[in-house]
């Protein structure tokens, strides 16, 4: 049975209106940073309403126009993605496993695009120094894994006096993409280890049919 690609446009469009559901639904209902913060599973588990202008850890470029680049690239990549996902579904070797993992990055990488390109807009949320507001949207971040957070010591090179916490605060768009990435690596796992079938090898002649 041949597979369509719009079953796996639309289990990313289900990712992308999750996810910016619940961007609106923190933006608008809650205060930013510690103190509005909601308690879900005792104190390790919260929603924490933060901005993140660059890429994921809050990595950024250090230049005027890279937030633009960073956007730009984003819809190129997100572009990319959706073509490949027709041309895997073309061929009848493709598990639907692999398929399920680049739709969830498809609809993950597409819910942060749209923060990027239209909420420094729409929410008014770009950084007081953006040169414009187009594609300088920041993505809106609010699951809070709090496992593990201390202040590093002054003597590490770089990164010393700041505070570090285990996990980084993400989106639905973030865990999207990383379920992806898990399911597109355990597919190609899969295949590596998959025995091989030997070629069959013809059947011998017994020797009294060569003499004929």
């Amino acid at each position: 049975m041949a597979k369509n690609p719009w079953q796996y446009y639309l289990i990313a469009l289900i990712i992308v209106l999750i996810d910016q559901s619940s961007k609106l639904w923190v933006h608008f209902n809650m205060s930013m940073g510690c103190a509005g913060a909601i308690q879900l599973i005792g104190t390790w588990l919260k929603l924490h309403y933060t901005l993140n202008p660059g890429m994921a850890f809050g990595i950024q470029f250090g230049f005027k126009y890279g937030k633009l680049l960073l956007t730009l690239g984003r819809i190129v990549a997100t572009c990319v993605i959706g073509w490949y996902i027709r041309q895997l579904v073309r061929e009848i070797s493709t598990s639907t496993l692999l398929l399920w993992g680049w739709a969830l990055i498809l609809g993950g990488a597409v819910g942060n695009v749209i923060d990027s390109t239209f909420y420094a807009v729409l929410l008014d949320n770009a950084p007081h120094d953006a040169p414009m507001s187009w594609f300088y949207g920041q993505v809106i971040d609010m699951v809070y894994v709090d496992i593990w957070e201390s202040k590093l010591p002054a003597w590490l090179p770089l990164i010393g006096n700041s505070y570090l916490s285990l996990f980084p605060i993400f989106n639905i768009a973030d865990a999207a993409i990383f379920l992806g990435v898990v399911a597109v690596l355990w597919d190609r796992r899969r295949k590596q280890r998959a025995p091989i079938s030997s070629p069959t090898t013809s059947p011998a002649i017994p020797l009294h049919a060569q003499d004929q």
